[in-house]
């Protein structure tokens, strides 16, 4: 019997891609076990999208094996399609696999000469939030973004067979689904775009809450914000920003402008008031000036997020902004990004504070250090005393 751990790092997409192959193994015989220790294989599922996200990979492989000498290491994701060779160099790798291998990945681990059980073993997994992978790829080739070198080829999951993935995981017990991809405001399939495919899931399933993973703001639009009078859907938007001065939106030859993206906010927030709205910031990037950034923290505050994401700039190989001039050394990079996750705080602290005293549906996932601990519909976290077992139940909490 082999018994697999799986380590997933990065975004939604890469859990969703995941939590598939935790399935194909289980069901090819492959035990699924919770602890790299217990393991005889880790297979660490990886991104690139900064350089911490590269050192994390690393660390994690070398983690490992000082936890479980005889681990084996197979390494999957998009730092393998950017350099696979440097990851070969580590200790205890027995193979590097594209993303592609990622739909195949028992008949891989067959060919690198694992035996499976006869008997398929359950996936072991929560039972409150699934991700579900709606489609891939993305070729807009953003001045500062690795994605489209590493996921270039687009395409999208057929709606019927999303439909039949989400009823599945109803069945299992899950209470809500996030619905993912590279760039999902893109979805087109079967005649139908992301409202449509929304249609259609609300229609055909009776999954309790549906969340969408990251927006640009461009692809916000009147039919596709309406369908958010349906409670089934999380009122939680994560719209893509990256930086609020239009001249550093230009540089990174992002599609749209700091007006477009408000316009896209005024809309959710007509219709959806009380929708949590978060973002990515990108601080330092490559001719950032202290005036340019000031306006982009001006804009941030005008915004008012519930969260801020923030990353200093981290140049990435193959990409036109890592050989742009005017590098920002990280003596100045440094007090942007403590500037920006000071104001991310007060962001979250200010959208936290309009509900208090509210009673809020929270889909309570586990039990940490004696409370339950769950997130509402808007992504509010939230922990609560109970002698009750709450796991994996919709419940009104007073905040």
């Amino acid at each position: 019997m082999v018994t697999v751990y799986i380590e997933t790092l990065g975004c939604k997409l890469n859990q969703a891609e995941s939590e598939v192959m935790r399935r194909d193994l289980a069901a090819a015989g492959y035990r699924i076990v919770q602890a790299v220790d217990n393991a005889d294989v880790l297979l660490l599922n990886t991104c690139t999208v900064t350089g911490v996200a590269d050192r994390k990979a690393m660390q994690a492989v070398r983690s490992a094996i000082k936890a479980n000498a005889r681990l084996k290491v197979i390494i999957t994701g998009c730092y393998v399609e950017r350099d696979a060779e440097t990851l070969t160099k580590l200790p205890g790798i027995l193979a590097t696999l594209g993303n592609d291998a990622k739909n195949n990945i028992a008949s891989e681990f067959e060919r690198l000469g694992f035996a499976p059980s006869e008997v398929p073993f359950e996936a072991e997994a929560g039972r409150t939030r699934s991700m579900v992978k709606i489609q891939d790829g993305c070729d807009h080739r953003c001045s500062y973004c690795v994605v489209p070198l590493v996921r270039s080829l687009k395409s999208c999951v057929p709606a019927g067979t999303i439909v039949e993935q989400i009823k599945a995981r109803q069945a299992e017990g899950f209470r809500e689904v996030v619905l993912t991809g590279t760039e999902i405001g893109e979805y087109a399939c079967d005649g139908l775009d992301l409202a449509g495919l929304l249609k259609r899931i609300l229609l055909e399933t009776g999954i309790e809450r549906i969340r969408i993973s990251s927006l640009q703001p461009q692809e916000v639009t009147p039919e596709l914000i309406r369908l958010w009078d349906n409670p089934r859907l999380c009122r939680h938007f994560h719209l893509s920003l990256q930086s609020g001065s239009d001249a550093v939106l230009g540089r990174m030859r992002r599609r749209y402008n700091t007006a477009g993206y408000l316009s896209a906010v005024k809309l959710i927030r007509d219709i959806v008031p009380e929708a949590a709205v978060t973002t990515d910031i990108i601080a330092g990037f490559p001719g950032e000036t202290d005036a340019e950034f000031e306006d982009s923290f001006r804009f941030i505050e005008q915004i008012g997020f519930s969260r801020l994401h923030v990353f200093p700039y981290s140049p990435r190989p193959g990409t036109l902004a890592a050989s742009m001039p005017d590098q920002v050394e990280h003596s100045a990079v440094k007090p942007r990004v403590a500037r920006l996750l000071k104001l991310g705080r007060q962001c979250e602290a200010w959208f936290k504070g309009k509900f208090k005293g509210q009673f809020l549906e929270v889909l309570v996932e586990a039990r940490e250090e004696g409370r339950w601990v769950g997130y509402t519909d808007n992504y509010i976290r939230v922990s609560v005393d109970s002698d009750e077992d709450l796991e994996n139940r919709i419940v009104p909490i007073k905040l």
